[in-house]
């Protein structure tokens, strides 16, 4: 110890390089066994951006997230209070021998779990939250009479408003008005009288003495007749100043809350200090009052939700780019309503209303004319409410039906807060319509907002939270996205990234993130900024470790991890860690991609086809009445920045048109104006990323129809002859064979009321589906649970000469899913494992050919080797015949493509237009296309 030290700094001194040394202990993990991992020991640094990459299935999350995020989480609930841990889920320890190092734990994945239909983006990120506070600490209130500002008024307001209005010299009353306490106006007087307040000012500026007997109650009238409390002269004096304050005060007092000033021979003036105007009382605003998910702040009508049962917008307006004289309005189009539209056009007449201009272009006031009414013209509203007066009409009922829906609250306008709420404003607009900005302009209108130094030093914290989340948002790519958009609608890659957002916005230090492929629905363009966003989290002072593909990630990283060297049993171990140049030289699968030693070739040819489907006037969300052209018999891929509008066009209009057409689809239908030649394609089908089966009974084996063959050569077996066993008693989902006690599951599920339901192995089949004796019956040595349990690689292997069950199987091992388990239950699949499981199932069917097959970013968690097989699957479909239209952002398959339509050049508002079509080179030579713009570089 230092001599000039107390042995207290010394302590201090002691702890602090203690801790400063623990973190920068590094992450140590020995001896892993979760899933496939074969024993491995690992060092990752702490305070790093650490990669996790490798083939699909080769244990990349069962060291992420099942080893070392889990075993995080388990060390936090462990440090808990015993009060505290009985409320949370008894987490088990991952089978792992060692691990030193590791911080407090948040995973961040794919997946968008929040089905609650009040959540949406602005909450999820607390944005809302501070915007409720912004509002009610600077908000300004307005009356919807004149439009003028709510103020509770003082003596010093009204001194103020006296010398802003009024020239110095000025004379007027300080007045208050006769008080009503139920009393005769008599005993009011004589109230009056004994507080010294004598003087009552007529009408005509003349006086009544009350001292005096020269009045008679009968001349005086409460509403008329006000109670003088002074007479002044405006002027700039401190004495007169005093006086003014002291009489206007007093005027309030006595006149409860109310004070007149009256001009000499001119206008008199009303203050309050409450708050009201125009007649109105309003409330005084609370955070509150502009929650939705509040009763006190919610509109009644709607419970906070924005829509109710009622018309729907898009079946009365069916095509928003007629104008309303050109007969936009459905309902006024036939004779007998036709009355309404003559009354509609007189009004525009009147006050020059552009009823010559689609109604998409209308201007909100010009819409709200059109529903609400004015003067003879009843408005829509009020027109169905007349239609359901007449519901004992059996066909008023069927026409009110053709346009009956969901639509906006008509109380709250769909803004979800009660509608006093809504007269809040702040930079002139109140919390709704700020709610319906995206991300993007939100961003904007935060930034340019001016405020008073007074509300400045309320509200200057209040909007530096509001500015960093949104530019953590921005910078993660979801710039494109409404702050009222529903969380329950956003994908699994778009919420993963509010996720990691939030995380920045908290600040906090000292954890560890494990985060699962974030580039995932990012296009190429916004790498760079989401990027810089772990860059960030790391120079904090956290660690961040990455399960991905993305070479850019990769190029980025500090550190990087390849697991392999291939899938499933053949996975399981470190073939490299080291540092990005280093991967370059090694010899790995993903060394050997990323140095260009291996490479997903171009295609020799790029087809052209010879029959179209043509789309004309798509309008839904932000696409801007778009004319698209789809070839048939080829590879199309659709391209665009998120939020462009890839999906609405190829999914919901396109996907769900031609469904429309060729079905019984009940679904919602993007707006368009024609579709044309559907008679060129027999079906179509969509493999997006949704579960293969609802129920956790389905699984590869039998979705893919595997398990029907597996089922047959067990029956068939002698052993199974002789004991009565036949294909169905080898079935787990109906009676027979299976165990009745867990009902074929393998699990029993125990509900644990308040608490976590816990799954716990069957004990009486313990765990393996089936009855004892059942067990008993086998083939090539292996049981029935055996078979289950085993990968499909396994598999292929197991029944080589079994071409009923290896034809099914080996299309899964063609798509790069070799390494699942046969049993393994469907809801345990990613969104991109159970897309290419659907891939697969298709290509079995051996189809004959004119089925359009639709794919969403069906590169979903694949290494470049999985994504190269994977190109050869959408080969073969085309080649038997077949068209595949696939919505991605990864460039090696759109290099690949025979055809490209590239939608943008933004996203949300931004975009919704056809950047250019045609052959990725010809992509490529467009400026305007982000993706020609990387494409540009990967062609040379």
């Amino acid at each position: 110890m230092n001599p000039s030290e107390t042995p207290a700094e010394s302590e201090s001194i002691t702890q602090t390089a203690a801790s400063r040394q623990a973190q920068e202990r590094p992450l140590i993990i020995k001896g892993a066994r979760v899933h496939n991992l074969k024993n491995i020991d690992v060092t990752i640094p702490r305070n790093k951006l650490t990669v996790i990459t490798g083939v699909s299935g080769s244990g990349k999350s069962s060291l992420a997230f099942d080893t070392i995020y889990a075993e995080g989480q388990r060390r936090y609930v462990e440090s808990l209070s015993s009060y505290a841990r009985q409320f949370l889920e008894r987490m088990d320890k991952p089978d792992v021998d060692f691990i030193q190092g590791i911080s407090p734990a948040m995973a961040i994945q794919q997946k968008n779990t929040t089905s609650n239909p009040r959540s949406t983006v602005g909450t999820t990120t607390e944005i809302y939250d501070y915007c409720r506070l912004l509002f009610a600490r600077a908000g300004k209130t307005f009356s919807p009479v004149s439009g003028r500002q709510v103020q509770k008024e003082n003596p010093f307001t009204v001194i103020d408003f006296l010398f802003r209005e009024f020239e110095e010299g000025s004379r007027f009353y300080v007045l208050f008005g006769i008080p009503n306490r139920d009393q005769k106006v008599t005993e009011e007087l004589d109230v009056l009288r004994e507080k010294g307040f004598t003087r009552i000012l007529t009408a005509d500026e003349s006086i009544l003495d009350l001292s005096r007997d020269e009045y008679t109650p009968q001349q005086i009238k409460r509403n008329v007749h006000r109670v003088l409390v002074d007479r002044l002269i405006l002027k700039d004096d401190r004495e007169v100043r005093s006086r003014m304050a002291d009489s206007i005060e007093t005027a309030f007092r006595e006149g409860f809350g109310v004070c007149y000033i009256r001009m000499r021979g001119g206008d008199e003036h009303v203050f309050s200090d409450r708050f009201e105007l125009d007649g109105m009382a309003f409330e005084e605003p609370t955070p509150q009052m502009f929650s939705f998910n509040n009763p006190f702040g919610a509109c009644k009508h709607c419970e906070g939700f924005g829509r109710v049962t009622g018309i729907d917008e898009d079946l009365v307006i069916p095509d928003p780019d007629q104008t309303i004289r050109g007969g936009a309005i459905a309902p006024y189009s036939g004779a007998r309503f036709s009355d309404n539209l003559r009354d509609l056009i007189k009004v525009a007449a009147r006050y020059q209303l552009p009823i010559d201009t689609p109604y998409r272009e209308l201007p909100k006031t010009v819409k709200d004319i059109l529903w609400k009414g004015r003067d003879e013209y009843i408005g829509l509203n009020s027109f169905f409410e007349g239609i359901k007066s007449e519901f004992y009409k059996m066909h008023m009922r069927i026409f009110y039906a053709r346009f009956r829906g969901y639509s906006r609250c008509p109380e709250c306008d769909g803004y979800r807060i009660r509608r006093d709420a809504q007269y809040v404003k702040v930079g002139g607009l109140h919390i709704g319509e700020v709610c319906e900005m995206t991300i993007g302009h939100a961003q904007e209108y935060f930034d340019k907002l001016e405020l008073s130094e007074y509300e400045l030093g309320i509200a200057s914290q209040i909007l530096y939270e509001i500015r960093k989340r949104l530019k953590y948002l921005n910078d993660v790519g979801l710039d494109y996205l409404t702050l009222d958009r529903l969380t329950n609608t956003l994908s699994g890659g778009e919420a993963q990234r509010i996720s990691l957002a939030n995380s920045l916005g908290s600040s906090l230090i000292g954890s560890l993130y494990v985060l699962d492929e974030p580039t995932i629905g990012l296009h190429p363009r916004d790498n760079t900024r989401l990027i810089g966003i772990l860059k960030t989290l790391r120079d904090i002072g956290n660690t961040v470790l990455v399960v991905e593909h993305d070479p850019e990630m990769m190029k980025s990283a500090d550190n990087i991890i390849d697991i392999g060297p291939f899938a499933g049993i053949h996975g399981g171990e470190v073939v490299f860690h080291g540092p990005f140049p280093d991967l370059l030289k090694a010899k790995t699968l993903t060394g050997r991609y990323l140095s260009n030693k291996d490479e997903i070739p171009l295609p020799a040819i790029r087809r052209t086809a010879t029959n179209w489907l043509r789309l004309k006037g798509a309008s839904e969300h932000n696409l801007k009445n778009v004319d698209a052209e789809f070839p048939l018999g080829v590879l199309t891929c659709v391209t665009g920045v998120s939020g462009s509008g890839k999906s609405t066009l190829t999914h919901h209009t396109l996907y769900a048109g031609l469904q429309k057409e060729l079905g019984s689809y009940s679904g919602k239908v993007g707006r368009f104006k024609k579709l044309e030649g559907i008679h060129h394609i027999d079906k179509v089908e969509m493999v997006d990323q949704s579960p293969i089966g609802r129920s956790s009974r389905s699984n590869p084996a039998t979705y893919t129809k595997a398990f029907d063959g597996i089922r047959d050569v067990f029956a068939n077996t002698r052993q199974a002859k002789i004991m009565g066993f036949n294909a169905g008693d080898f079935s787990f989902n109906k009676p027979g064979g299976r165990c009745e006690a867990c009902q074929g599951e393998g699990i029993q599920t125990i509900e644990m009321q308040f608490l976590a339901d816990i799954e716990l192995p069957c004990e009486a089949c313990g765990g393996k589906r089936y009855r004892k004796d059942l067990l008993t019956v086998e083939y090539r040595g292996r049981n029935i649970w055996q078979v289950l349990e085993m990968s499909i690689s396994e598999a292929l292997e197991f029944f080589v000469d079994e071409s009923a069950i290896t034809n099914r199987l080996q299309v899964m091992e063609d798509v790069g899913l070799g390494y699942l388990r046969l049993g393994q239950s469907g809801n345990t699949l990613s969104g991109g494992e159970a897309q290419r499981v659907k891939l697969a199932r298709f290509l079995s069917f051996n189809d004959s050919g004119h089925t359009l097959y639709f794919f969403d970013e069906p590169t979903t968690g694949l290494h470049f080797d999985d994504v190269n097989r994977l190109l050869k699957s959408f080969q073969r479909l085309i080649e038997i015949g077949n068209s595949v239209i696939i919505i991605e952002h990864n460039m090696d398959v759109i290099k690949s493509a025979d055809w490209i339509i590239d939608v943008g050049p933004e996203g949300g508002y931004g975009g919704g237009t056809i950047v250019g079509t045609g052959t990725p080179e010809e992509i490529a030579l467009i400026p305007e296309s982000h993706t020609g713009r990387f494409l540009k570089d990967l062609l040379g």
